[in-house]
C-alpha cells in the first residue's frame, strides 16, 4: 500500500524510479545516454523551479522568498494587521485575501466576533485587500477557487494551506511570517529537501481521498520522513484521481509535518481552473526529464483500503476492517494513548461502543477543507439515498467547503438527497475542525472527514471533567456508517454506483458578496475597532543574563498547538493578547498561567525600577544566590522570566497565538528535545523567545526550578552552539542548551525581544 525507500532517488520521464545506490549511475547511463549528477538532477524537480522562481536571495542554499499573495482567516488576521500596524504597515503590497470562517457564528463572547469581522473589512478597504464574509467559504476553498494558480506559490497564517494539487507551492505559518511579507520583507529558508510521492494504480470503488492521506500519514509521521520537506506527487497514478480528490489527498499533508506540497499537473487540472473562469492560471508542470528526490514515497492506490484514524493522532491509522476484526485490541490501544495524553485527569473508555461485538458511532461530520468538497458530499448523498440514519443517538451534519458548492448541490438535487435522510445540511465553517460546532457529548465519539482528531480539539474541557473523542474518515465511509444506523463501517460495502455529477461553478455569490479593492488602498478609511481588540503590550528586549523559572514540564511524546493554547471558543480572544493569555496551557497544566505571572511581576518590577523581592520574594534568594557566585551579575543586566519542557512541542496548527501567549505571560524561551514543525519553532523566535534544545535522556531539572543563562545576548548575537546554563536550584549543576541554526534576522528578533520591536527599532 505505502512503501517508504531507505535511500535517494532518481525519476527518470516521469515514470521509472532508480533508487540511489551503487548501481544508479550505470542504470541512468543506460537510459539517458549520459552520466547523471544527482546535484544537477535536484533542479529537475516541480518544487526547485517553483522555488527558484519566487527566491530574491543570490544562492539557493539559503532562500529569501516572496510569495505571490496571502490569506488569513478570522482568529488570525486581527492579530497579523495588528502586529503589522506597529511596524510600519501603510498598505498590503500583494493580494491579501481576509476570510471568515472561524468564528462565523458570532456565538461567544457578545459583539466580539463580529467585531473582528468589521475589523478584517475596514482593513480591506484601508490597505487594499479582499475580505470573504463568514458563512461564504472556509479559507482553504475560497484560495482554491479563486486565488491558486500553477507555479505560484501562497502563503497562509493557516496550517492547512495546501494547494499543490492545483500546482500551487502553499505555505502554512505563524501570523508573523505574514508580517514580513506585508511589510516587504522576506521568507527565509534553507533549501528543503523535496520527496518524491510516486503514485500506481487507482484506487478502488469505495475509496476517497482520507483513505489515500491517512495511509501515508501513518507511514511517515512517526519517522520523520517527510518533516519540514516538500513532498511532490508524481507518477502514473496521479492521473487516475480527480481533481477533488488530488485536493482532498493533499490538504491533509499538513499532518505529515512537511512543509508544503506540490503536484504534477495535467488536463484534469486545467478542467478544474477552467471551470472556475481562471483557465489562464493553469500551467503544465512536470518534473525534468530526470530528477531527483531526498527519499521516494511509493503509493498504490489500488491497494488502499477505508481508513479510520482513531484517537488522538491522525497517524494512529488502521483500515476499519482492521479496528471492526480487532475492536478489544484497537480500543486498548487507545485507552493507554488516552492515559498519556489526558494525563489521567478524566476517565476515558470506548469499550461502552461496543454492541454486540459492534462499533456503534454516535456522530459523524463531513466538513472544512478536507470533507466539503463537492465530490465528497455527492459520493456521501450516493451512498445515502433513499436511507434513513435512524432517530436514535446518531447525528450527521455536512458542511460544504463554499457557498458555490452548496448552490451546486442545491440545483443538482444533492441537498434534498441528504436532507430527507435525517443529515443536517449546513454553511461553510471551519468550526467542527477546530472545536467550535458539533461538539459532542460527553463521551461521544464521532468520526468526521476534517483534518485532525488531536485530544482537546473537538470541544472537550478535560479540567470540567468533559471529554468527546474523535476519529478521521472518508466521508464515503461516513456515509456508509450512517446508512447503517451508526454502526462501523466501510463504504467498500456499498453496493451501489456513484453517479459522479458534474460541478458547473457559479461565481455569483462572490461578485455580490466579497469586497475586492483589486490593490487599491484608501488609507482614509476608518479602522472599525471593538472593544476587545486590544495592541500588543510592550516586550522588553533580550538582557544580557538570563533567570528562568520552569514553571510546567509536559512528557507527552508530542505537544499540540491545542494543547498549548485551546481552540474552541477561546478563539474568540485571538484579538485580545492579554484576555486569549489567561488560557495558555490551560486544558493541560491549569496552574501554569498563575505560575508564570508569578514570576513576571519580578520582571516588571525590574522595568519599574521597583524591589524585585517586594514584587517576587521568592526570586529573592535565588538572585542573591547567582549574584553572588558570577561577579558583574547584577539586577541591572538580567532578565527574569518564565520557561516550558515539552519533548515535541508545536504539532498541528499555525496559530501564533501558541507562542504569543507565553511572552504575553513574561516567558522568554521552551526547552524540547525537538520541535515537532518549523511553524512553532519560527513562531517562539517572531516573539522573541528562545527555541532551547536539550538532549533527550533525563531531565537535568524539574517543574519549579531556576535556570540561570550567563551572558545569553552575546551567546544568541555571536552563534555560538552550545549555550552553558546553571540549574540554581540543584547546586548550580551546569547543563547545555543548543539553539540551533538562526538567522541574522532572526537573532536581530530575539535579541530586540520580538517582531515588533525589531521593525520599530528599524523604522526608528
Amino acid at each position: 500500500m505505502i512503501r517508504l525507500l531507505e535511500n535517494g532517488a532518481y525519476l527518470v520521464n516521469g515514470m521509472e524510479i532508480i533508487e540511489d545506490n551503487a548501481e544508479a549511475g550505470a542504470a541512468l547511463k543506460s537510459i539517458t545516454g549520459k552520466d547523471v549528477n544527482s546535484a544537477e538532477a535536484k533542479k529537475g524537480t516541480i518544487a526547485y523551479g517553483i522555488l527558484k522562481n519566487h527566491n530574491t536571495a543570490d544562492s539557493m542554499d539559503q532562500l529569501k522568498i516572496r510569495f505571490d499573495k496571502l490569506t488569513s482567516h478570522d482568529i488570525t488576521f486581527v492579530g497579523i494587521i495588528q502586529t503589522a500596524r506597529a511596524s510600519g504597515l501603510e498598505k498590503f503590497p500583494m493580494p491579501y485575501v481576509l476570510t471568515n470562517c472561524h468564528n462565523s457564528l458570532c456565538a461567544v463572547g457578545g459583539t466580539i466576533n463580529e467585531d473582528d469581522h468589521m475589523f478584517g473589512l475596514t482593513c480591506a478597504k484601508k490597505y487594499g485587500g479582499v475580505y470573504v464574509p463568514p458563512h461564504q467559504a472556509v479559507i482553504h476553498q475560497f484560495a482554491r477557487e479563486m486565488l491558486a494558480q500553477a507555479g505560484g506559490m501562497i502563503l497562509g497564517s493557516d496550517s492547512h494551506t495546501r494547494y499543490g494539487a492545483l500546482g500551487t507551492m502553499a505555505v502554512g505559518e505563524g501570523g508573523p511570517e505574514l508580517v514580513k511579507q506585508l511589510l516587504n520583507k522576506t521568507y527565509d529558508i534553507a533549501m528543503p529537501q523535496v520527496i518524491g510521492v510516486y503514485m500506481t494504480g487507482a484506487p478502488k470503488k469505495g475509496v476517497g481521498p482520507q483513505d489515500v492521506a491517512l495511509a501515508i500519514i501513518k507511514a511517515v509521521f512517526d519517522n520523520g520522513y517527510v518533516k519540514n520537506k516538500v513532498m511532490e506527487f508524481v507518477g502514473p497514478g496521479v492521473a487516475n484521481l480527480s481533481a477533488d480528490f488530488r485536493i482532498g489527498v493533499d490538504v491533509m499533508t499538513t499532518e505529515t509535518t512537511c512543509l508544503s506540497s506540490v503536484w504534477r499537473t495535467d488536463s484534469e487540472i486545467e478542467h478544474f481552473y477552467e471551470i472556475h473562469g481562471r483557465k489562464g492560471e493553469y500551467k503544465q508542470l512536470d518534473p525534468a526529464p530526470v530528477a531527483y528526490y531526498d527519499g521516494m514515497i511509493i503509493c498504490e492506490l489500488d491497494k488502499v483500503e477505508p481508513m479510520i484514524a482513531m484517537p488522538f493522532h491522525p497517524s494512529n491509522a488502521y483500515t476499519i476492517d482492521e479496528v471492526n476484526a480487532n475492536l478489544m485490541d484497537v480500543l486498548d490501544d487507545v485507552e493507554k494513548r488516552a492515559a498519556v495524553s489526558l494525563d489521567g485527569k478524566v476517565p476515558f473508555t470506548l469499550k461502552n461502543k461496543v454492541h454486540n461485538g459492534k462499533f456503534l458511532v454516535d456522530q459523524g461530520i463531513i466538513a472544512g477543507c478536507a470533507g466539503g468538497g463537492f465530490e465528497n458530499i455527492c459520493a456521501a448523498a450516493d451512498i445515502l439515498k433513499g436511507k434513513s440514519i435512524g432517530s436514535d443517538e446518531f447525528t450527521l451534519s455536512v458542511y460544504p467547503a463554499s457557498t458555490p458548492i452548496y448552490m451546486e448541490i442545491a440545483k443538482n438535487g444533492v441537498l434534498a438527497t441528504l436532507m430527507e435522510t435525517g443529515a443536517i445540511v449546513k454553511t461553510a465553517f471551519c468550526g467542527p475542525c477546530f472545536g467550535a460546532g458539533d461538539t459532542p457529548a460527553n463521551g461521544a465519539f464521532s468520526i468526521r472527514h476534517s483534518t485532525r482528531n488531536f485530544p482537546n480539539r473537538e470541544g472537550s474541557k478535560i479540567q470540567n471533567g468533559q471529554i468527546s473523542s474523535v476519529a478521521l474518515m472518508d466521508a464515503r465511509s461516513i456515509a456508509a456508517t450512517a446508512a447503517n444506523k451508526g454502526y462501523l463501517t466501510p463504504a467498500t460495502q456499498f453496493d451501489g454506483e456513484f453517479t459522479n455529477p458534474v460541478y458547473h461553478f457559479d461565481s455569483k455569490i462572490y461578485a455580490n458578496r466579497v469586497f475586492d479593492s483589486h490593490g487599491v488602498a484608501d488609507p482614509g478609511v476608518e479602522i472599525h475597532f471593538g472593544p476587545n481588540i486590544k495592541d500588543w503590550p510592550s516586550m522588553p528586549a533580550l538582557p544580557e543574563n538570563m533567570i528562568l523559572k520552569v514553571v510546567s514540564e509536559i512528557h507527552d511524546p508530542v505537544t499540540t498547538t491545542d494543547e498549548l493554547i485551546p481552540s474552541g471558543e477561546t478563539s474568540s480572544f485571538r484579538s485580545n493578547p492579554l484576555g486569549l493569555a489567561e488560557f495558555t496551557l490551560s486544558r493541560k497544566d491549569p496552574a501554569y498561567v498563575g505560575r508564570a505571572k508569578e514570576v513576571q511581576k519580578a520582571q516588571k518590577a525590574l522595568e519599574n525600577g521597583e524591589c524585585v523581592g517586594e514584587a517576587f520574594p521568592e526570586i529573592k534568594p535565588v538572585a542573591h544566590a547567582i549574584f553572588d557566585k558570577f561577579a558583574g551579575v547584577d539586577k541591572t543586566n538580567i532578565g527574569i522570566g518564565s520557561t516550558i519542557f515539552a519533548c515535541k512541542p508545536g504539532d498541528g496548527s499555525a496559530r501564533e497565538q501558541a507562542a504569543s501567549c507565553q511572552k504575553v505571560l513574561g516567558g522568554w524561551a521552551n526547552i524540547a528535545n525537538a520541535y515537532a514543525t518549523k511553524r512553532y519553532r519560527s513562531n517562539l523566535i517572531n516573539w522573541g523567545m528562545l527555541p532551547f534544545v536539550i538532549d533527550e535522556g533525563e531531565l537535568p531539572f524539574e517543574n519549579g526550578d531556576y535556570l540561570f543563562i550567563p551572558d545569553i545576548k552575546d551567546a544568541v548575537e555571536n552563534k555560538k552552539a552550545s549555550i552553558k546554563a546553571y540549574v540554581v536550584t540543584k547546586d548550580f549543576k551546569e547543563i547545555e542548551l543548543k539553539l540551533g541554526d538562526l538567522t541574522d534576522d532572526e537573532r536581530e528578533i530575539i535579541t530586540d525581544g520580538c517582531l515588533i520591536n525589531y521593525y520599530g527599532r528599524q523604522n526608528s
